[in-house]
């Protein structure tokens, strides 16, 4: 038997997920939010919350830009239609948009990383994704010792 999700469950606006490494594990220079091509399934597992997009990242094909590595979960109710959980899923950018993706990424080290997937306010999925470089260690080691001390700071200030 098919477990029912209550309507109050289903995400109509707002964020379905972030990836919180990506600030953390990079330089992001430049943010962009795009459209997404996916299928009904997908629309349907996204609004309840199933997807991950920590490991995503975006490649160019043909002058076109592609997510890798997004999992979106199979939806539980599909019947005989479904989706395959991590396939390339199409970026929907402005042509001068993806100029400027295109360009960062032909520079050495750079990287589309996906930031956040969210529905906007008509109820259509996005994806921020940003351009930028990974952090060497020891700006990761900087970064957490930052962190730190405003949270010490913070701690201090409030006793």
């Amino acid at each position: 038997m098919i477990k029912k999700t209550a309507k109050s469950a289903y995400i109509s606006k707002g964020v379905v997920t972030v990836n919180r490494r990506a600030h953390f594990d990079y330089v992001l220079e430049e943010n962009f939010v795009a459209g997404l091509v996916l299928s009904g399934t997908e629309v349907k597992s996204l609004r309840l919350g199933h997807a991950n997009i920590n490991d995503a990242y975006g490649v160019d094909k043909n002058g076109e830009i592609f997510m890798l590595n997004m999992f979106i979960a199979e939806y539980a109710n599909k019947g005989y239609e479904s989706h395959e959980e991590k396939r390339p899923r199409k970026l929907l950018l402005k042509k001068r948009e993806m100029i400027k993706i295109i360009n960062g990424l032909a520079r050495k080290g750079s990287t589309l990383v996906a930031v956040k997937l969210f529905f906007d306010d008509n109820g259509r999925a996005k994806l921020e994704v940003a351009l930028g470089h990974g952090k060497k260690l020891y700006d990761k080691r900087e970064a957490i010792k930052e962190r730190d001390w405003q949270r010490d700071k913070a701690r201090y200030l409030s006793a």
